[in-house]
């Protein structure tokens, strides 16, 4: 089936921010082939390309001049069922907490502190999302993905995607150059509950249940997040807008002297994840607008779309935000979502 062209299509119902921009051309690909033959289409396959899934993770600041290639790719299997794992498959544009919501239904268990995160499948290993004690490259098998250059269709595992915290190899050398069409997991067996994140100690500590099993976790971790954060088809937001910044233990000890109630996390290589929301809300932040833009009022590290802000908007108040943490603790934020 040939590609179809879309012209002039409005994008603010495909980025979580709300932020209206219009795309001059747009392709949507519903298969490992359609993206093969984007590569060796005669105009398309040159053209720079904007990767979508489901705009999560991206601020618009204009009318994007590349193509769009909105990755609406479908499709959920077990495709191995083993004594000691399963693993499960998904297409790159099924919803992400569709995956968690499914695999649970399946009675497979795993991936269940990682609900109600926004987005698709594909975007997961781009970004290796994470919440309440469990990142996605814990559960990774692997993806298969296109060549944008080549057409080649390549299959990465954990090492070959190079993750970090909130980061792999597709923010870096592959970034624009390669459409993840499946992802794989590993759901190890015996399944073993993920509840030593403070918050969820806290909600079972109250409900009085010591060993909460899968579809509990599901149900409290979707309770969490909703009281914490404001749902996107609400309010437009994209999720936590700053990664926690990671210091040496020498910076963390020279920030402790000067702000002692400072909030961080030792990690296993020596290093402190700094608690990115209380510097935020140190610095007078939360709950602050700049235009139509503003600091969530209840979680300070989530940038908001009040009604009608622009991504340049947006972008300017983390930029104001970015500078306030940087001249009183000496931090310079990072920005989670591409800017574009």
């Amino acid at each position: 089936m040939d590609l179809l062209l879309e012209t002039d299509v409005p994008l603010a119902a495909m980025n979580t921010f709300g932020v209206a921009a219009r795309a001059a051309r747009l392709v949507r690909v519903h298969s490992q082939l359609d993206v093969r033959q984007l590569v060796d289409h005669p105009e398309f396959g040159i053209a720079p390309k904007l990767i979508l899934g489901g705009g999560s993770n991206l601020l618009l600041t204009g009318d994007p001049r590349q193509l769009v290639v909105k990755v609406e790719i479908q499709g959920l299997r077990v495709v191995r069922d083993d004594p000691d794992a399963t693993i499960i498959e998904a297409g790159a544009g099924v919803s992400w907490h569709e995956l968690v919501r499914w695999s649970l239904a399946q009675g497979h268990a795993g991936l269940e502190n990682l609900a109600l995160i926004p987005g698709t499948v594909g975007a997961a290993p781009v970004q290796n999302i994470g919440a309440y004690g469990l990142e996605l490259a814990e559960r990774f098998h692997a993806l298969d993905a296109v060549d944008l250059t080549t057409g080649r269709v390549v299959t990465l595992d954990a090492t070959a995607c190079r993750f970090g915290y909130r980061d792999s190899l597709f923010k870096h050398e592959l970034a624009g150059k390669s459409v993840i069409t499946q992802v794989r997991l590993r759901l190890p067996k015996p399944w073993v509950p993920r509840i030593g994140y403070a918050d969820l100690e806290r909600h079972f500590a109250k409900l009085g249940v010591a060993a909460p099993d899968a579809q509990q976790i599901f149900d409290a971790v979707c309770a969490i997040r909703r009281s914490k954060l404001p749902d996107p088809a609400v309010l437009g937001n994209a999720g936590s807008f700053f990664k926690n910044p990671v210091v040496n233990r020498t910076i963390r000890n020279e920030i402790l002297e000067d702000f002692p109630e400072i909030v961080s996390y030792p990690l296993e290589d020596g290093s402190y994840k700094l608690a990115a929301a209380w510097m935020i809300e140190a610095c007078g932040w939360k709950g602050r607008e700049l235009g139509r833009a503003a600091v969530d009022a209840r979680h300070a590290l989530v940038l908001v779309n009040r009604g009608g802000a622009s991504g340049k908007e947006i972008k300017a108040l983390a930029e104001a935000v970015q500078q306030a943490v940087r001249q009183k603790f000496g931090i310079t934020l990072e920005f989670e979502p591409l800017v574009v």
